[in-house]
Order: C-alpha cells, then structure tokens, then sequence
C-alpha cells in the first residue's frame, strides 16, 4: 500500500472513531449502484465520477443503444425487421469505432453482427 494510501485510511478511521461520519446520508443502507455492465471495467470508475458530475460520455449511450438493437434483432419475427435491425445495428457499431477514434477493426465487427444475425435468425 502506497503511503498515501495509509495516510488516507488512517485519517479516515480516525474520522470514524470522532464519530464525525456517523450522520452522511444513506448510512447503513446499501449503495444504489448503476447498471454498468456494458461498459468496460477499466473505464468504470472514470465514467462513475464523469457522470456524477452531471456529464455521461456518447460511447456509453452508444453502448446501451447496441445493446437495445442486439435485443430486438433478437425479437425480430420477420426478414425485413432483422434486416432493419442489422443496418441499424452496424450503423451504431460504426459510430462506436469512430468514438474510438476508429481503432476498431470494422471487418471484425461486421463478422459479429453477421454471426449474431445467423444465430438469430
């Protein structure tokens, strides 16, 4: 452990031994923790403070919308609303790459959405 790691666990039991964190809100009740599963878990303590402070970045919308278009193409009864789903779908995986600043291999995304859509349909 880092020295100011021990520093900030020492002062912060001392703070609990003066009693002086004992009236915070929500004290002993569970913490409320935001579905954050389709953001990836190196950047979810950065997104937990960005959206804390009143700012959520597009690529995890972005990431829900996918999300949201995997489940109806999922759904899809007929061909034209799992073709409709498709596009759509590869349109948002575009936009999800050019947020990455296009570092993703498109090909590869494309073969996951063709995959997802043979295993579907």
């Amino acid at each position: 452990m880092l020295l100011i790691d021990q520093l900030a666990e020492r002062r912060i039991g001392e703070a609990i031994e003066r009693g002086e964190l004992d009236d915070l809100p929500g004290k002993g009740e569970p913490l409320e923790l935001d579905d954050d599963a389709l953001v990836p878990e190196s950047l979810r303590v950065a997104y937990r403070v960005l959206k804390n402070a009143g700012y959520l970045p597009p690529e995890v919308g972005l990431r829900r919308e996918i999300f949201e278009v995997e489940q109806l193409l999922a759904g899809a009864l007929d061909e034209s609303e799992r073709r409709a789903a498709g596009r759509r779908l590869r349109y948002l995986l575009a936009r999800l790459s050019l947020a990455r600043g296009g570092h993703r291999d498109l090909h590869a995304e494309a073969a996951y959405q063709e995959a997802l859509e043979r295993r579907i349909g």
